[in-house]
C-alpha cells in the first residue's frame, strides 16, 4: 500500500487564479488540492494541474468522501478518487474525520461525529474501505467543531489513535483545527497536543479562522480559511514541531483568497519554523 511520501517542507492551496504566477515565480513548496475540483475527465483544471504536477510534490485532500457518515461509502466517488490518483500519483491523499452526505444529497458542509464504540466501527470500516479502494495509505484529519455530544465517551484524540491502529492510516494534524475547538469548548489545546498521536502525522494544516461571539458573549471561532494564520496557532505549531521534527506543512487559504505573493509570505513563515525543526534535530 502506497504511504504519504510529501517533502517535509511547506506547501500552499493551489487556487487556479495562482496558476500562472506559480509558473513564473517556481514556488519551491508541495502544492494540495481538493479531490472534488478535478473529478471531470478534461478541461483548463487538469491542463493546469498536469503542468504544475511535473515540478511539484502533489497532495490531494478529499472533503465529499463523508467518511464519518452512516450511510455506506459512494462506489462511484470512490471510483472517481481512485481515478485522480492513478492520474497524479500524489505523495499524500487525506480526508476528513466528518460526514457530510444523507440520503444521497451532499450536505456541501463537514459536520461533528459523536465518539462512540458505534461511530468508532463504522469510520475504521470506511477508512478500510477508502484505503483498499485507492490501494494507498490515507491521512484522517481532526476537526474543528462547535458543539459536543452527550452521548460521546471517546476523547477525540482517542478516537484518532484507535482509528489509526486499527486501520493502519496516518493521521492530518490540523493545528488551527486544535485552536478552534479548544477556544470554543473551552479545553487546553496544549493539553489536547499532549494525548495527540503525534507519531501518526503525515501531513500538518494550519489556516487562519474568523473571531465571533456566542449568543451569550463567549467567544466562538469559526475554522474559515480567509486570513492569515493566527499568532496562537502559530505557537500550537512551534510545540508540535519541537516534539515532533519537520513534518510537511500546508497553508490553507480557501475564502477571500489573496495574491499568490502573500501566500508565499505564509508559507515562508512555516518553512523558517520546519528548517529551525530540522537543525535542532540535527544537532
Amino acid at each position: 500500500m502506497i504511504a504519504s511520501t510529501l517533502p517535509r517542507a511547506a506547501g500552499v492551496g493551489f487556487k487556479p487564479e495562482h496558476f500562472a504566477s506559480l509558473i513564473k515565480a517556481g514556488f519551491a513548496g508541495f502544492l494540495e488540492v481538493h479531490a472534488e475540483n478535478y473529478m471531470g475527465a478534461g478541461g483548463p483544471p487538469h491542463t493546469m494541474l498536469s503542468a504544475l504536477r511535473r515540478e511539484h510534490a502533489l497532495s490531494v485532500h478529499g472533503v465529499g468522501l463523508s467518511i464519518g457518515g452512516a450511510e455506506p461509502l459512494d462506489r462511484a466517488h470512490l471510483a472517481r478518487l481512485r481515478a485522480l490518483c492513478d492520474r497524479y500519483e500524489p505523495e499524500s491523499f487525506s480526508e476528513h474525520l466528518a460526514w457530510s452526505t444523507h440520503e444521497g444529497a451532499f450536505l456541501n458542509d463537514l459536520l461533528p461525529l459523536p465518539y462512540t464504540q458505534e461511530t468508532l466501527a463504522r469510520v475504521a470500516a470506511h477508512v478500510d474501505e477508502t484505503q483498499e479502494a485507492l490501494g494507498r495509505r490515507m491521512l484522517l484529519e481532526n476537526p474543528a467543531t462547535y458543539v459536543t455530544f452527550a452521548e460521546s465517551e471517546i476523547p477525540e484524540t482517542e478516537f484518532l489513535a484507535e482509528i489509526a491502529r486499527r486501520t493502519g492510516c496516518g493521521l492530518l494534524l490540523d493545528v488551527n483545527n486544535v485552536f478552534v475547538s479548544a477556544t470554543n469548548h473551552g479545553t487546553d489545546a496544549l493539553a489536547y497536543l499532549d494525548r495527540f498521536p503525534l507519531a501518526e502525522v503525515g501531513e500538518i494544516h494550519l489556516a487562519g479562522h474568523d473571531a465571533q461571539s456566542d449568543e451569550a458573549g463567549r467567544p466562538l471561532l469559526i475554522d474559515s480559511h480567509g486570513s492569515p494564520v493566527a499568532d496562537p496557532v502559530w505557537a500550537l505549531y512551534a510545540q508540535v514541531l519541537e516534539r515532533v521534527g519537520p513534518v510537511a506543512s500546508l497553508i490553507e487559504w480557501d475564502n477571500d483568497v489573496p495574491d499568490l505573493p502573500t501566500l508565499a509570505a505564509e508559507a515562508a513563515r512555516a518553512q523558517s519554523m520546519l528548517d529551525r525543526a530540522a537543525r535542532v534535530l540535527a544537532a
